[in-house]
């Protein structure tokens, strides 16, 4: 049967449109001035943008916090990053109940970054359940009006549970088993970790066929080849082409800012269109999850790619 569709995302995948995502990360601020001001400029380029929920463990401005004032206030869908890593299963089920109560329609289930790369490194991480637990608690929450023990709640929960996936992973067969336990419990949609090798991501998404959930597919635009080097030695099975990071260095080595700052801009252009285009010709991938953050026009032109 069916599911009910509940959010702006769900309703573009539905309706077969091949859509972009953005991201907005908080920061260590109680100001959302600035969430406030990424979300208004990706307004009417991207369907949704995720909210990152203290990546890297940092202690940043709550994710929920973030998705409902750029929903409210900006008119920007969000979908809501949730770790488990921070939440035992009462603080998820009262975040959720939370984030239904305030018109949230995403969630996007993930493990989270070991405290142990935290500015709070004695924090204890808490790991009560893991991540296809998570989906099987919103799966509980939307379907049955229950929590994960069966416990009855009041109100509706209308909630789309998305869920990561990595075409780096080695061997790809373990990470393709998670997957499919995570859309057997009833994940609604995923995002992946980035990719830049179209081949890798092409023979992801020929694996994933036989699941049936849409699939996002993560690019990473890079306003310096630091960003890409660091991109490259600090998450796990990401290949960075060489070539594309020679290209950012001798960028930045002209002189003059504008022209420094034109010239990535038309490398990173180049070379995400060019993967955009492959991935909408020769995959069965639902979008592209553009996750940098910081770069809202490079966001903006390849989302009419």
């Amino acid at each position: 049967m069916a599911r009910e569709v509940y959010s702006e995302l769900m309703k573009a995948i539905g309706a077969g449109k091949f859509v972009f995502t953005g991201e907005i990360q908080p920061k260590k601020t109680a100001s959302l001035d600035e969430a406030l001001r990424v979300a208004r400029a990706l307004k009417g380029h991207v369907v949704a943008c995720n909210v990152t929920d203290n990546p890297r463990a940092q202690a940043y401005l709550s994710s929920l916090a973030v998705s409902h004032s750029i929903q409210t206030e900006a008119g920007m869908e969000a979908i809501c990053q949730m770790t488990v890593r921070d939440r035992n299963r009462l603080a998820i089920t009262s975040e959720l109940l939370g984030a239904a109560a305030l018109g949230i329609k995403n969630v996007l289930t993930m493990s989270g970054d070991h405290t142990s790369l935290s500015d709070n490194p004695s924090a204890m991480p808490v790991y009560d359940i893991d991540t296809a637990q998570f989906v099987h608690l919103v799966r509980k929450m939307v379907d049955e009006g229950v929590d994960i023990e069966g416990n009855r709640i009041g109100g509706s929960v209308r909630l789309h549970v998305g869920i990561v996936g990595n075409p780096n992973a080695e061997p790809r067969e373990a990470e393709l088993l998670k997957i499919e336990r995570k859309v057997k419990l009833g994940a609604d949609f995923m995002q992946t970790q980035v990719v830049f090798d179209i081949e890798r991501a092409r023979s992801f998404l020929g694996e994933m066929k036989r699941l049936p959930i849409p699939v996002l597919i993560g690019i990473f635009p890079c306003k310096s080849h630091r960003i890409a080097d660091f991109i490259a030695k600090n998450v796990p099975g990401i290949r960075v082409p060489e070539g594309f990071v020679a290209e950012l260095k001798r960028a930045e080595e002209i002189g003059e800012k504008p022209l420094r700052s034109a010239k990535i801009d038309e490398i990173n252009f180049r070379f995400f269109s060019e993967f955009i285009r492959e991935t909408r010709r020769t995959t069965h991938a639902s979008g592209i999850h553009i996750m940098t953050v910081g770069y809202e026009e490079i966001v903006k032109r390849l989302a009419h790619v």
